[in-house]
């Protein structure tokens, strides 16, 4: 497969996947995480599918596309070693939807970002919550959730917040 075919999939994995826990949080009140912006485009899409709900995001270096600039009061810079785990002052509610895409080409970097959101995530997360990554999550307080159809376990991963206790 080409690297675009397979960059295509994973857009469109991506989608399906976002779309799908839109509809499983839909009955819980709560705000939506977007940890990764990028140049916003999952952002925007988040906005769209859900706007009635504020959506907090997470990101290192911020330079999105101008039009998917989250507003200052919903954005936290920096490593989330640092952010996530005061989050919830600013935040008031833990999340019910979180969006983590955090791969960025280099698997030891990438390993080492997923082992930080399975130890910080906890600070901002609501128990029943869904977890959608770009990567496999290994914490005890989630269980996988089936993938929508026409999405290839691996290439995108789901979770439910099962608790903390």
């Amino acid at each position: 497969m080409s690297r675009l075919d397979s960059f295509i999939r994973r857009l469109q994995a991506q989608r399906a996947c976002l779309d799908h826990a839109a509809r499983l949080i839909a009955d819980l009140p709560g705000p939506v995480v977007e940890i990764g912006l990028g140049n916003g485009r999952t952002y925007d899409h988040l906005r769209c599918l859900l706007p009635d709900r504020p959506i907090y995001v997470f990101e290192r270096r911020v330079d999105p596309h101008p039009a998917c600039r989250p507003p200052d009061e919903f954005l936290f810079v920096g490593d989330i070693a640092r952010t996530l785990p005061t989050a919830l002052g600013r935040m008031l509610r833990r999340a019910v939807l979180v969006h983590a895409d955090i791969g960025c080409g280099d698997p030891e970097v990438t390993a080492r970002n997923a082992r930080k959101l399975a130890r910080y995530l906890p600070a901002i997360v609501a128990p029943g919550a869904v977890i959608v990554s770009d990567q496999p999550l290994e914490a005890r307080w989630t269980e996988p959730l089936p993938l929508p159809d026409g999405v290839e376990p691996g290439r995108y991963h789901l979770y439910r917040c099962t608790g903390f206790g």
